[in-house]
């Protein structure tokens, strides 16, 4: 398992995902970044692909079961009514 390294605004700032939309991602049960004992969200190398490979996804209007069929990540109970996978304010 890779370890996680990289704060929300760092992961951020290296695939160019708004913070928002990395939040969006993980109500929508796309991404499970490991946290500190604080509960503060540490990305791995593997989630920042991850991140790539969903934003992508998304950018071509995929939603989120669509993703989770696409790159077999499991349902872990949320649902799309919860959360698409994205927020409408990207601008």
């Amino acid at each position: 398992m890779d370890v996680g390294k990289y704060p929300i605004s760092v992961a951020s700032n290296l695939t160019g995902v708004a913070e928002h939309r990395l939040r969006a991602f993980e109500a929508a049960g796309l991404l499970e970044p490991s946290r500190t004992e604080g509960g503060t969200r540490l990305y791995s190398d593997a989630d920042l692909e991850l991140i790539q490979k969903i934003a992508d996804l998304r950018d071509k209007g995929i939603n989120a079961a669509g993703i989770r069929e696409i790159l077999n990540i499991p349902d872990n109970g949320s649902t799309d009514e919860q959360s698409n996978g994205d927020s409408t304010d990207d601008g």
